[in-house]
């Protein structure tokens, strides 16, 4: 397969945040085509190591290619980032030195339409990540009620016209592809500049048929886990609900007490892991989203794990 690569978004960020070395071990969540994985094994020459992990076999085909020249330092494995303690177990690894997360759909998934995520192209409506999950998004359009249809559209699309898309889109069913369903949008919808009326819709379809939010929730700790003192962790998320999950997490994990104010004394026990590295989110030039207008809504978000710390008695 012959794809046109491009830099990834927030490439230079990336690098920057992580400080690959050589000796390092780096673990690419969300391994994608490659790009940023291509980066951090030339920055951790000649020695560095980097497993990578995606559901995707059609961006883990075009990553093989993308990091052949790399060798036996990167390892590649199609499974989810849930997974990751499970495989970094199988390699005998016990942590990392850095951990990377780029969410959302890739530009290989939108730019091919049989896989069902652009409006732009039409296609089957699938937006699974994983051909191998069961949850389409046909399913979605047409066998959940109008009301799970409209909670749906507005929790994860944060759409304001959710209940008339959803009226719609009952009416219309059944609904195959995704022009057919962007034009049932497009009627009720109306377009606001050069924003497609489809895209919110769109984009809460595609989280809902990847169970994209809840498995955020679940691998942050596991990832956290699996860092080593010093390491660290880098999410890049397109989606203010993604970036209130990771900002919410990071903010708890480096606090030394998560008891009410007004409590003197700690008795929560917890302990402060986290050092966070970005107090407002790194976003794309402009001259980046210029060149690539998909990293618009991009937002970088760096922590770095510190030692266990003792639980002091009383609150500062």
């Amino acid at each position: 397969m012959m794809v046109a690569l491009h830099r990834p978004v927030l490439y230079h960020e990336i690098i920057h945040a992580l400080r690959p070395k050589s000796g390092g071990r780096y673990l690419d969540a969300t391994v994608g085509t490659g790009g940023h994985a291509a980066g951090i094994l030339q920055m951790s020459a000649p020695h560095g190591l980097l497993l990578g992990l995606d559901v995707d076999p059609q961006a883990l085909q075009v990553a093989r290619q993308t990091l052949a020249p790399f060798g036996e330092r990167v390892i590649l494995r199609q499974t989810s980032y849930l997974a990751l303690r499970r495989e970094m177990t199988r390699l005998g690894w016990q942590e990392v030195n850095g951990i990377l997360f780029d969410l959302g759909a890739s530009s290989i998934q939108f730019d091919t339409p049989e896989r069902g995520f652009s409006f732009l192209r039409d296609g089957p409506l699938d937006m699974r990540f994983d051909p191998r999950s069961s949850l389409t998004a046909a399913q979605i359009v047409n066998q959940w009620s109008e009301q799970e249809l409209a909670q749906l559209i507005y929790r994860y699309g944060e759409e304001p016209a959710a209940r008339r898309i959803a009226r719609a889109i009952v009416r219309a069913r059944p609904i195959s592809t995704t022009g057919e369903l962007a034009a049932v949008i497009e009627r009720v919808r109306p377009r606001r500049g050069s924003h497609h009326p489809a895209t919110q819709t769109f984009q809460a379809l595609r989280i809902a048929v990847n169970a994209e939010l809840e498995a955020l929730e679940r691998v942050l700790p596991l990832a956290l886990e699996a860092l080593a003192p010093g390491g660290r962790l880098a999410v890049i998320s397109f989606h203010s609900l993604e970036d209130r999950i990771v900002k919410e997490f990071f903010r708890r994990e480096s606090q030394a007490c998560l008891c009410p104010p007004r409590q003197v004394v700690c008795t929560c026990g917890h302990q402060a892991t986290l050092t966070i590295l970005t107090r407002k989110p790194i976003v794309p030039s402009e001259a980046e989203i210029r060149e690539n207008p998909r990293a618009r809504s991009a937002k970088l978000r760096v922590a770095e794990k510190i030692g266990q710390m003792g639980v002091g008695s009383e609150r500062r």
